[in-house]
């Protein structure tokens, strides 16, 4: 191919290039993303893509849904989102925040998880353009999936009234350019016990937060072992169970007083098809049943509370559905993985859009200081976005 704006090395420096700006906004979950929007924003003009802007609620993030070809229904949503986990803490070698090109690979932080994606997405726009598309590209560039996944939603709720309505949904999370088709839910909860202090010589004259929480937490890890049990019917993930995980605890004051609260955070993923709720209903059933009458034998005004903190959707697989067939033939593969983590794409589904997951680089990189991605990926995903504009066209 000649050389040009189109020529494989052409579209790979003009991704690079996008990535190492991306990149460059310090885009953590916990911070605003409107810096990087007004840079896509300022590029989508320039190329006179329509776009709309999707603010959250305190107008400290945005989401942006821009359409290239066509406002009809019917058309290809691909998904990524701007907010990446923090650094702190970690041993980067150099700045996360300034991407690195070095032996075959890029460094920089959510080099992988998922601005590579994005990079890919908004630098093939001209070959989109050129490609005189007859049913849309859309990309969604969205906020907070590293800490709820509910960035796309206001952006969903308007598929089919004043936003055209996809037929599919590519979520670009890093398979490795496999298409994966089902993902584990997550929720995520706080637990809180409230007991009683007194002097740790008369126990009867309080109720400790401490001992209650111990014994939830033990009766977490014990219906996480009934869950291993059960194991997984489909055989397709790893671990092969629904899993309850307890990540934190805090309570009490001094080894001498009885503990007046206590904390755990805590999580459940569930296999599709495994009510999102189950390790909660367990919870709470086991809380009333056996924790709580021990706990208020004597104090009366002790109790627990729990509150879902976060609630993100599974991926079903959808055999056959039009996003599974798209992006097989895409990816040239003829079979569906799954993924352990969860993603953005529960949330599509939902909404009863077909939707699978497909996108360069390996999640081992993901969230690890000096994350990285193979730019052979890059080039890989470069080649399936122009078999979609073929597709399309």
């Amino acid at each position: 191919m000649a050389a040009g704006s189109n020529s494989p090395g052409a579209r790979l420096n003009a991704t690079l290039d996008m990535l190492e700006r991306l990149t460059s906004f310090d885009t953590v979950s916990s911070k605003s993303n409107l810096g990087l929007v007004a840079f896509v924003e300022d590029y989508l003009k320039s190329l006179g893509i329509a776009y709309v802007k999707i603010p959250n609620s305190r107008g400290d993030k945005a989401a942006l849904f821009a359409t290239i070809g066509p406002n009809l229904d019917g058309g290809v949503v691909l998904s990524g989102h701007t907010d990446v986990v923090p650094v702190e803490g970690q041993a980067w070698t150099s700045d996360p925040f300034k991407l690195r090109r070095e032996a075959g690979r890029v460094y920089g932080r959510g080099a992988c998880d998922m601005k590579a994606f994005d990079a890919i997405c908004l630098s093939m726009i001209p070959e989109f353009l050129t490609a005189r598309l007859s049913r849309p590209v859309h990309i969604l560039l969205s906020y907070d999936e590293e800490t709820t996944c509910r960035g796309p939603l206001d952006t969903i709720a308007r598929f089919g009234a004043d936003l055209p309505r996809p037929g599919a949904v590519l979520v670009g999370e890093p398979t490795l350019m496999q298409v994966a088709d089902a993902h584990k839910s997550v929720a995520g909860y706080s637990t809180t016990v409230h007991g009683h202090e007194a002097h740790s010589s008369k126990p009867n004259l309080g109720a400790s937060a401490v001992e209650a929480a111990c014994d939830l937490v033990t009766g977490l890890y014990r219906f996480a072992d009934e869950l291993a049990a059960r194991g997984d019917p489909s055989g397709r993930f790893d671990p092969p169970a629904s899993t309850i995980h307890v990540g934190t605890i805090h309570g009490g004051t001094a080894r001498n007083i009885m503990a007046t609260l206590c904390v755990f955070h805590w999580e459940f993923r569930a296999l599709p098809g495994v009510a999102q709720n189950l390790a909660l209903q367990h919870l709470e059933e086991y809380a009333a049943r056996v924790v709580t009458p021990k706990l208020t034998r004597h104090a009366t005004d002790a109790f627990i509370e729990t509150v879902t903190e976060v609630e993100v959707p599974g991926l079903k697989p959808e055999s056959g559905s039009i996003a599974e067939t798209l992006a097989l033939k895409l990816a040239q593969s003829n079979h569906t993985i799954s993924v352990p983590y969860a993603s953005e794409a529960g949330q599509f589904q939902l909404a009863n859009v077909p939707t699978v997951v497909c996108g360069p680089g390996s999640i081992d990189q993901a969230h690890q200081p000096d994350e990285y991605i193979d730019v052979a990926q890059i080039e890989v995903c470069i080649a399936f976005m122009r078999r979609l504009a073929i597709e399309l066209s």
